[in-house]
């Protein structure tokens, strides 16, 4: 069986990201959220936000689990700054923590480029006002930071039953945060499915560059 080739799997969910958003602005596009505001795929959109509207315990749920997430971050912060400060040069700090910090960054300006540029808007108002919907960022975070901490785990941990211990919890971490996300109400499906597929296009691209490094 041949290895996956990463790099070809980063291209096409690359395409595939950029193809989404380009279908999303241009079909099925009506007014259906506040303030008439203008959202695409709107029948599958409309249709899911009638059967799943706000649902408050969900929301709460969803924003408190996703403080852990931001406690991974940390952790592998500081295992970062503890090897800068043990060897003193950043050239001798593991790379694939490197590419991990970067990885973060790279996470964080994607979140700031859609809080700029809109996309479309959450299917309620938040404090009365609105507020940009797509990607749902809460997904995107689970599944980029909990998917880029499945992947080091790899490396990392070389114990395989507390490998297996941890991978379960992250695992659930994810997929709760993800479904709960949908259950919440906040966003349109069409939100919660644009996180996925730009989650996979970073996940691929950090896994690329650590194959690389390997190489």
């Amino acid at each position: 069986m041949k290895k996956l080739n990463w790099k070809n799997i980063t291209i096409i969910l690359g395409i595939t990201s950029i193809l989404y958003i380009v279908l999303l602005k241009t079909i099925d596009v009506r007014p259906i959220g506040p303030y008439h505001t203008k959202v695409g795929f709107a029948t599958i959109n409309n249709f899911v936000h009638v059967y799943l509207p706000k649902n408050t315990p969900w929301y709460k749920i969803t924003k408190y689990l996703g403080y852990i997430t931001f406690l991974i971050v940390v952790y592998y912060a500081w295992i970062g700054l503890s090897q800068l400060i043990k060897y003193k040069s950043i050239k001798k700090v593991d790379k694939k923590i490197i590419l991990l910090g970067l990885f973060y960054i790279l996470v964080g300006i994607v979140y700031l480029f859609f809080e700029k540029v809109i996309i479309n808007y959450r299917p309620i108002l938040m404090n009365k006002e609105l507020e940009a919907s797509f990607p749902s960022s809460h997904t995107m975070l689970a599944l980029c930071v909990c998917g880029s901490s499945l992947i080091m785990s790899n490396y990392r941990i070389k114990d395989k039953k507390k490998k297996s211990i941890l991978d379960m919890i992250t695992w659930s971490l994810m997929i709760v945060l993800v479904v709960g996300r949908v259950l919440s109400g906040v966003h349109w499906l069409t939100d919660i499915i644009g996180s996925v597929i730009i989650s996979a296009f970073l996940l691929s691209l950090l896994l690329t560059c650590i194959k690389k490094i390997k190489k």
